[in-house]
């Protein structure tokens, strides 16, 4: 089966089905990918925004393919059989959606197997799905591609692990560089002989190696597949981690470590069970531990990060036009959820540009994080009024958005939640705010407040009816408002005024002036 990378008579190869025609647009076109690995079989299907795509449909089942594979050289047969119903069922649910032809690929299990060829030609016999086997170097490109997917512009080493293998990609400035496959999967490993101490002799040596061939590599250490996600999980329950949001999940060479020790004296069923793994996932992440724990000593990156973007991501990644990859992840997302969601679309930019003035000296980071809310501020209006703040603080904690750390999420969930909620206390989302310093939680609580207040302003889109001055040497704010702007601003308008000029402890004015005031020039 000829690999991805080698399909040269169509520049896009299997790729062919490319949703994004227009880059600066939003689509809709689904787009289905499936990945046949080792351990399971699983398919996804993307949709909403073309940049920030989410999960319409993610099902994953846990075959087997791989295992036995080192000692009898064939698939498991029950795990063939598994897949093979798998992937049948996979193709009946794509064509009830109605989506364009999957993309299907295979990794160690089917292109190690001497039977591989035999089980692609019988998933197309009874399917009709083509399967493309691509070999190690094009896993770690794929994977890496899904790390860019989350993460534009990232540098660093990002780690693919499988069932029977483990790649590694390098990334810097948007773009892959070396890359190295290995036989370091735990099914694989399994199969050594003289325990412990063998197998982690094993893994010194192909890993010393690896570390020859890639060069120096102490900046970010991406982690890609569901045994890392395992052991980050047991991270968390080690460390008792308020937020479990897998995805941009860190770690330090430290944490790896303790948690390596975690694992070995714990009993691994009732870790299992606490930290909500499989029995077949759990069985491997001893050895994946092993793995990690060398991973981590020879390249000594400086923090590490847990990617729920992975091979399936960089399926959807390798359709991209560089337009569109260079896009921002959340800042997509957010206008694709305003546009779908809110009740005024495009009221979002008016509101950056409205509360801007309380933030001249924002960083680039945190004006990203203003824009998000400002996009976000009105999509769960849907929501029970006593419920809409922990709705917002939900969704901007838990939903899929990429290009986030967890400490970011907490900020744009409390400026959300300040949107629709006075006060923070009293919340069941408490623990989560330690996240943030005193200084950032006051920031958003002033970006909340400032959109609540804002939010009572619905004013013309062709139009800047009303202008904030904030004067942070003498904290004064002043609200200035056209006469036609004037009836806006009713009783409640202006106690949400009061509780943001009270949240920046400053003097408030309010002054009606004619014509337009001054727009304020700000980006979104």
């Amino acid at each position: 089966m000829t690999p991805l990378s080698e399909i040269s008579s169509d520049p896009w190869g299997p790729f062919a089905h490319v949703p994004f025609r227009n880059p600066d647009t939003r689509v809709l076109s689904r787009v289905g990918v499936i990945d046949v690995g080792s351990n399971s079989v699983r398919m996804v299907m993307f949709d909403g925004a073309a940049r920030a795509p989410t999960y319409f449909f993610n099902e994953k089942v846990m075959c087997g393919l791989g295992a036995g594979l080192a000692d009898t050289g064939v698939l498991n047969p029950k795990g063939r059989r598994r897949a093979l119903a798998a992937l049948h069922r996979f193709q009946t649910l794509a064509q009830g959606m109605d989506a364009p032809p999957l993309t299907a690929v295979a990794t160690a299990a089917v292109r190690d197997a001497r039977d591989g060829p035999d089980f692609v030609a019988e998933v197309l016999e009874k399917t009709g799905m083509q399967i493309h086997v691509i070999n190690g170097h094009e896993e770690a490109r794929l994977s890496a591609q899904g790390v860019l997917l989350g993460w534009p512009g990232s540098y660093g080493l990002v780690c693919d692990i499988g069932g029977l293998s483990m790649e590694l990609a390098e990334i810097s400035g948007g773009a892959v560089g070396k890359r190295l496959t290995s036989s370091l999967g735990p099914l694989k490993l399994k199969t050594i002989d003289g325990g412990r101490k063998e197998r982690r002799a094993h893994i010194r040596t192909v890993m010393h190696d690896l570390r020859e061939q890639m060069g120096d590599q102490r900046d970010r250490l991406f982690l890609v597949g569901g045994s890392w996600r395992a052991i980050a999980r047991i991270d968390m329950e080690r460390r008792k981690y308020p937020m479990h949001v897998l995805h941009e999940y860190r770690m330090s060479v430290e944490d790896v470590l303790a948690t390596a020790k975690y694992i070995d004296h714990s009993a691994l069923d009732a870790l299992r069970s606490a930290c909500g793994i499989s029995f077949s996932r759990m069985a491997l992440v001893p050895l994946a531990t092993e793995v990690l724990t060398r991973l981590v000593r020879e390249f000594e990156p400086k923090d590490i990060a847990i990617s729920s973007y992975g091979i399936r991501e960089g399926l959807l990644y390798e359709q991209m036009p560089q337009a569109l990859r260079d896009r921002d992840p959340l800042i997509e997302a957010c206008h694709f959820a305003e546009a779908k969601d809110a009740r005024l679309p495009g009221f979002g930019a008016m509101l950056n540009s409205f509360v801007a003035p309380l933030f001249p000296d924002a960083a680039p980071a945190l004006r990203r994080l203003i824009k998000a809310a400002c996009l976000l501020h009105d999509v769960s209006w849907r929501a029970h009024p006593d419920y809409r703040a922990e709705v917002c603080f939900d969704y901007a904690t838990r939903a899929n958005l990429g290009g986030l750390k967890h400490s970011e999420r907490v900020f744009l969930g409390l400026a959300l939640l300040h949107r629709y909620k006075k006060k923070s206390g009293g919340t069941r989302f408490a623990p989560l705010f330690d996240m943030l310093s005193d200084a950032d939680q006051k920031e958003a609580e002033i970006l909340g407040k400032a959109m609540r207040f804002g939010a009572m302003l619905w004013m013309r889109q062709d139009a800047q009816m009303a202008r904030l001055d904030w004067n942070p040497v003498e904290h004064a704010l002043v609200l200035h408002l056209t006469p036609e702007a004037e009836p806006l601003y009713g009783e409640i308008a202006d106690a949400r005024f009061k509780s943001l000029v009270a949240a920046l402890k400053a003097s408030g004015t309010v002054r009606i002036v004619p014509g337009t005031p001054e727009p304020q020039d700000v980006a979104i």
